[in-house]
């Protein structure tokens, strides 16, 4: 840019000087060719920098739930940060609950207002915790990534890849007594594989020593109601597990 302005400048300077010499009666002036040749040239674009970006490391050692989030607040590791309104770390109880849900990523009603699972899927989810006698207060409700997905797409490997260190440190802080994996993405996640949630679903797996069990995403029992039997057969599978009976009606 600075050469650029130069040469500019130059010509500014040139300008004047002929047209004083035009003003004092000079008919011709004798200039060297090479002179008028460099003249021609315009200056060479200058050629910016390629600037390589690191994505910033996770700590292992955060001390509490609120440093997890202040943290992933002023996440900047992967391209879901340059669309979000709110980046969306989870919330409920992190004093070692019963229940952990671990979801996708936000969709669009997470995405505005900062919390998990409030749209028609967290609705869904809502009267599934109440059945099973909980109320959301008493869980935690997280999801794999922290920012929403363009379109509500399925997050890309290597955004699950960058957004994974901070739900391992939020498990490592809450110490559920049960994780529940909502939707395959949930579970490829935790288990750090593709998995096909429809043979999984229902059998027990293991995430750092924690019972894991794999069920449907909220969001595909509205899609396929018919699967709503099944999901509840393996919330009650969890409930077996912590020595607890459903809601009574």
């Amino acid at each position: 840019m600075a050469e650029e302005t130069t040469f500019y400048g130059l010509l500014e300077d040139i300008e004047k000087y002929l047209e004083h010499e035009r003003d004092e009666g000079v008919q011709r002036l004798e200039v060297d060719r090479a002179v008028l040749e460099a003249l021609a040239k315009e200056p060479e674009a200058e050629v910016a920098e390629e600037v390589v970006v690191e994505a910033a490391p996770v700590p292992d050692d955060f001390q509490s739930l609120e440093e997890v989030a202040r943290h992933i607040s002023g996440c900047t590791n992967c391209e879901l940060c340059k669309a979000r309104k709110s980046t969306v770390p989870g919330e409920g109880n992190g004093a070692g609950p019963d229940i952990m849900f671990v979801g996708e990523g936000p969709g669009a009603e997470e995405d505005a207002q900062g919390r998990p699972f409030v749209g028609k899927a967290g609705q869904l989810l809502d009267k599934m915790i109440d059945a099973m006698g909980y109320e959301r207060a008493e869980v935690f409700i997280g999801n794999v990534v922290k920012c929403r997905p363009p379109k509500n797409r399925k997050p890309l490997p290597e955004e699950m890849q960058m957004c994974l260190p901070y739900l391992r440190q939020q498990i490592r802080l809450i110490k559920p007594k049960v994780i529940v994996g909502l939707g395959g993405t949930a579970m490829e996640g935790l288990l750090g594989k593709p998995v096909g949630i429809t043979r999984i679903r229902g059998v027990w797996q293991e995430y750092e020593g924690i019972k894991l069990m794999p069920t449907f995403h909220p969001s595909y029992l509205l899609r396929d109601p018919s699967k709503k039997k099944d999901a509840w057969a393996d919330l009650k599978l969890v409930l077996a597990e912590l020595g607890r009976e459903p809601r009574k009606r």
